[in-house]
């Protein structure tokens, strides 16, 4: 439950509600008045018409003063305060950062669980919601020894293979579902208990949809991109020719994410999803090791606990935190970590070396990524 909702988060909520999950829209707003707060006061939301966005928008802007939208806001403010862990917006710095780069990525993330999760590495596993009893042996067995690995397994929450991935994600308590609800819901119904053990095994549950919103089904593809943003890469399973799931492996593959995919019998309908994607170019995997070494990651991280990753987190040098805490796991060159941090030239690579002699830090072609030292050394 959050103890409070900040000034910059309110009026990005109130700005997000009225646009109604519009991510161009809300941008545009932002762009056009300056920030979230000028784009909602109640002289600008008169002026909405002039800033040329859908005339739904106008209309939901001009009415909003009204006691019942009033009233509609603020059930949807105290059902994020009584359902959320926390709230996350993309200015803030504890936002993701492997989202950042995408232009459509989510102005706001509701969660319940730890927000330091959405930073950790990821792997997505995804796959047909009907699967066969193969293909979710198959999802739980590469989720379990991922997650054994230090990955987090990141999938949609539906049934079938992303079901299987969660729950031996649970196991090694390295689990993130990302929803295409409220986040007072759980879509299906019969995961709500799947979607409890998460959280109270110390994954997290995150959604950029405002309460009350249903699971319609435009809503999920927004979800994938999510999905497939937060991690390194993308491995699919078990999928048929129809499968939801090649939306998500064609949206990674557009974020410029690493797509796998599991082969199966050539006659199998429920694989012929896989052997598509292997045809355009799909690394075809037998075993979860090949996808850690495929990403050029350590390959025997540690499992740790959150404390210890924080104790990690607590020795870095007060004078080196904040370039720290701007590093991702992907990697970043030194303008774009220039722009983040506002440090020289000199200054800032004075300081990724001193990262890099703590071991906190790896510089690979020119790139700069987080590293597990303390627990897992880094290669080269």
């Amino acid at each position: 439950m959050l103890n409070q909702i900040s000034k910059l988060q309110f009026d990005s909520i109130r700005l997000w509600y009225l646009v109604q999950h519009s991510l161009s829209s809300y941008q545009h707003l932002i762009d056009y008045f300056g920030s979230a707060e000028q784009a909602t006061s109640t002289a600008n939301l008169q002026r909405w018409a002039n800033a040329g966005v859908h005339k739904n928008h106008v209309q939901r802007a001009q009415h909003f003063q009204e006691t019942s939208e009033q009233q509609k806001f603020q059930k949807i403010i105290d059902c994020l305060q009584q359902h959320c862990d926390f709230i996350c917006l993309a200015e803030e710095s504890h936002y993701p950062k492997q989202l950042l780069p995408y232009s459509d990525k989510p102005p706001i993330l509701f969660g319940q669980g730890p927000l330091f999760n959405l930073s950790q590495p990821q792997i997505a596993i995804v796959g047909s919601r009907k699967a066969s009893s193969h293909g979710l042996q198959l999802s739980y067995d590469f989720a379990y020894y991922l997650a054994d690995k230090g990955f987090f397994i990141t999938s949609g929450l539906a049934q079938g293979i992303d079901q299987a991935a969660h729950s031996a994600g649970l196991k090694h308590q390295r689990t993130i579902a990302v929803m295409a609800t409220g986040i007072e819901q759980t879509y299906p119904s019969q995961h709500i208990n799947l979607r409890q053990q998460i959280v109270d095994n110390g994954g997290s549950v995150i959604t950029e949809f405002l309460p009350f919103t249903k699971p319609l089904q435009h809503n999920f593809p927004r979800r994938n991109r999510i999905v497939s943003g937060l991690s390194l890469g993308v491995l699919v399973a078990e999928a048929a020719l129809e499968s939801g799931s090649l939306i998500t492996a064609k949206l990674a593959a557009e974020q410029g994410k690493q797509i796998f995919a599991i082969p199966g019998h050539i006659y199998s309908e429920h694989h012929r999803g896989c052997h598509q994607l292997i045809r355009e170019g799909a690394t075809l995997v037998d075993h979860p090791e090949q996808i850690i070494e495929d990403l050029a990651l350590p390959t025997q991280w540690q499992v740790q606990q959150q404390d210890i990753q924080n104790s990690v987190t607590s020795e870095i040098p007060s004078h080196l935190h904040d370039l720290y805490q701007q590093l991702d796991w992907v990697g970043q060159d030194l303008d774009q970590l220039a722009i983040q941090v506002h440090l020289t030239p000199d200054i800032l690579t004075a300081q990724l070396m001193e990262l890099e002699l703590l071991g906190l830090c790896l510089q690979q072609a020119g790139r700069y990524s987080r590293c597990r030292a303390a627990t897992a050394p880094c290669f080269s």
